[in-house]
């Protein structure tokens, strides 16, 4: 689909250069990438929010304000094209709470390519940062107004409407949403507001801020005389009892808020262009000891859950942190028939990365499985130079894609090596991209096995590589496991995710964790089993309690020399900080595992109704393309003694335009759990999902088979010389025959395609 996408612009850029801009060399349409750029790997996919003109038909390509009068064009555009339309003005909003940033991109665009008579629809790309989450999206045209809701899944509104196509909605990759609003006039200016959350890098100690922001050159207004205005405001907020400072920003902001734990900035400026640079602002809660708190919300109004929130941060010291835990490391990776080609390769080149990082003090193993399991070594061996260099060519070796998958068998295997371990870090990291029958079997297996490990329990770390992966059944391994999960998307992704997640696992200064002074709580944790603290990412626990919190809470646990650690936070109320917020996401994802798990429909009930309370995406929700009416109100013209009842005719049209009138389904944008049958069948990742044929397809198939068969036996040379000895009638009455035939052939596949 990306593909697709990057030539439907290609084409359209092409398709741009009709627009007339007029005689002054000075204004000139802006420049598409050269054939250079290109070469070099220049991407057509958004860097920074778009709207893009689609065009079926070139003809009404024209300047809305100087027509050029050109030749027509004959012909449509199957697929359409994308023009990139040019942007009059942007505003950027970032407010950063703990490891989470909330965006709001407001911009304006002009339909500046078709003519002021025609009509197009227009598409809204919007590329996210880490972990991105789409939060909502308004558009304003001068008629109409058009905003998304998540709705229930099977609620009635969802299932009286017809479902949107795909192109109308959706996920272009993990990290892009696009949507699109159904016919715009030419010369129209759009109003759009985009908002959506992403989580913050930490690395090194301090958080990273990375949001696209990088505009093409082609989205600048032509003309000299237009304003364009771009702003940039952001707010840090990393709670309370903490200092934060600021370390590097792609923009010249300007400081205006410097408190305890809050930073405020500001840019504001006209320019010539638009920004060529992603926003990226860093900065360190700077402390040499371990440090946190705890924040206390009350419940959201409508809330499906009446108990209080707590929220737990607690960020890694420089001192605890410098010693890390010994590790023992099973890396248990899928080589089956799916992940082939540069799956399996980019998987390989990561795995080299993580066993490079290794400690000669640590010891690992590897254990490739498809149906079967095939081990390095019997045995955990040192991770010594000498025998990183043999792993290397034994993975290169034995990393041959083939067969079907079996997870179970090579999970057993890395539990059994690990059982014994003692005064280190056991760690089973897991890498696949398929789904199996029996994942709730394997997640009970590995529950009872941890249950029974006498020593240190074996943390387990999963990545899932692509669609097909049920990731809610790797993200209950990981919770299980006191682990955590990543998803690579696509194949570009895996060995940035992979890095990460080893970088997390292998970082783990304090092990664990347990609360105290909580037994007289009406207490839920999410997740149940808290994850260990490590020095590449700060420690968020969320959850809901009923009762009196204590003013103090104390988190204890076991630090890498096996010596014991306790930290008294402070507890105090979320004022500024909307905790709700912060944890709605994760929350939701730790409940979809458990009701996959466990197939409790009340459980599912709860999830549609935080996820529609939170605006938040999830797998029993659909999301929703809303249309209302701006339309005039009535009696326009009236009397000074009529002025009363029409301020309060404006207001009941006001309320009545509000109304939606048009409501589109969208895609299920969830991750979905897990395609077995694809699994089964080795289809690898980012191939699309095999559905079948409309009754369209199914008649041009017919028709070319027939054809062809037909053309292999009569297309011979006695046939030619009968054919030419066949007088007029007789051939008009073969040709009305088979028109007959094709006639009933297409009512036949409307038949069945309508039931």
């Amino acid at each position: 689909m990306a593909e697709d996408f990057e030539a439907a612009v290609e084409d359209g850029l092409r398709l741009s250069k009709r627009v007339y801009f007029g005689k002054d060399r000075a204004v000139a349409p802006p420049k598409p990438p050269t054939a250079m750029e290109r070469a070099a790997g220049y991407s057509y996919l958004p860097n920074s929010p778009m709207v893009y003109a689609v065009i079926s038909d070139p003809a009404i390509v024209d300047n809305p304000d100087m027509p050029s009068y050109q030749p027509h064009v004959h012909g449509r555009c199957d697929p359409p094209a994308l023009i990139p339309l040019q942007m009059n003005g942007v505003s950027l909003e970032v407010d950063c709470y703990l490891d989470t940033a909330f965006v709001t991109v407001t911009g304006t665009w002009r339909v500046h390519c078709v003519m002021g008579s025609r009509s197009c629809d227009c598409r809204i790309a919007v590329p996210m940062g880490e972990q991105g989450s789409i939060l909502g999206v308004e558009v304003e045209v001068p008629r109409k107004s058009y905003s998304t809701q998540i709705i229930a899944a099977e609620s009635e509104k969802c299932t009286e409407q017809k479902v949107a196509k795909i192109e109308d909605g959706g996920f272009l990759r993990a990290h892009i949403f696009t949507l699109t609003i159904p016919q715009i006039d030419g010369g129209t200016n759009i109003s759009v507001k985009l908002r959506w959350s992403q989580k913050l890098v930490y690395h090194d100690g301090q958080f990273a801020l990375d949001i696209p922001f990088s505009f093409p050159e082609y989205v600048t207004p032509a003309a000299k005389k237009i304003s364009k205005h771009e702003k940039i405001q952001l707010n840090v907020n990393a709670g309370p009892g903490t200092e934060v400072l600021c370390r590097t920003s792609s923009h010249p902001l300007k400081e205006r808020l410097r408190q305890a734990g809050k930073l405020g900035f500001l840019y504001e400026a006209e320019v010539l262009s638009w920004s060529s640079n992603d926003f990226q602002f860093t900065y360190t809660v700077s402390s040499n000891h371990t440090l946190g708190g705890v924040l206390l919300s009350p419940p959201l109004l409508q809330d499906v859950d009446n108990r209080d929130m707590f929220c737990c941060y607690v960020f890694p010291g420089k001192q605890q942190s410098e010693k890390v835990f010994r590790k023992e490391v099973v890396f248990v990776v899928d080589i089956s028939g799916s992940m082939r080609g540069r799956t399996l390769e980019d998987t390989k080149n990561a795995l080299f990365a993580a066993l490079a990082k290794l400690d000669p003090k640590d010891s690992f193993n590897v254990i490739a499985f498809n149906g079967e399991i095939y081990l390095f070594s019997s045995a955990l061996e040192p991770a010594t130079s000498e025998a990183i260099e043999n792993v290397t060519q034994w993975i290169n070796m034995n990393f041959v894609a083939g067969g079907g998958t079996n997870i179970l068998l090579p999970l057993n295997k890395a539990m059994n090596m690990l059982s014994d371990s003692c005064n280190s870090m056991p760690i089973i990291f897991l890498i696949t991209d398929g789904a199996v029958e029996d994942e709730k079997h394997i997640c009970d297996t590995v529950k009872t096995q941890l249950t029974s490990q006498k020593n240190v329990s074996t943390r387990i770390y999963t990545l899932g590589i692509g669609t097909f992966c049920n990731h809610y059944f790797l993200r209950m391994l990981a919770t299980t496991g006191r682990g955590h999960h990543e998803i690579a998307s696509d194949v570009d992704s895996i060995e940035v995710r992979v890095r990460r997640l080893f970088a997390r696992a292998s970082s783990i200064f304090l092990a664990d964790i347990a609360f105290e002074k909580l037994d007289t709580l009406d207490l839920e944790v999410f997740s149940s089993e808290i994850p260990d603290l490590s020095s590449e990412s700060p420690l968020i626990v969320s959850g809901r309690y009923h009762g009196s919190f204590p003013k103090t809470l104390k988190v204890n646990g076991i630090l890498a020399d096996m010596s014991n650690f306790s930290l008294d936070l402070k507890v105090e109320q979320a004022n500024e900080i909307p905790i709700a917020k912060i944890v709605a996401k994760h929350q939701i994802e730790q409940l979809t595992a458990q009701a996959w798990y466990s197939d409790n429909q009340e459980l599912k009930d709860k999830i549609a109704k935080m996820s529609v309370l939170n605006g938040i995406i999830s797998e029993h929700t659909s999301m929703v393309l809303l249309e209302a009416e701006r339309g005039k109100t009535k009696a326009d013209s009236t009397t000074k003694q009529q002025v009363s009842s029409k301020s309060k005719a404006d207001q009941h049209n006001k309320a009545e335009d509000s109304k939606p009138k048009r409501m589109s389904v969208l895609h299920n944008m969830g991750l979905g759990f897990g395609n077995p049958i694809a699994t089964g069948d080795n289809i690898p990742p980012g191939c699309k999902d095999t559905k079948p044929p409309d009754a369209a397809e199914v008649f041009v198939k017919a028709a070319s088979v027939c054809c062809g068969r037909l053309l292999n036996h009569c297309c011979c040379m006695c046939c030619i010389q009968c054919c030419s000895k066949m007088n007029d009638q007789c051939a008009l009455a073969f040709t009305q025959l088979f028109g007959a035939l094709a006639c009933l052939g297409c009512y036949a596949c409307c038949c069945d395609g309508n039931e």
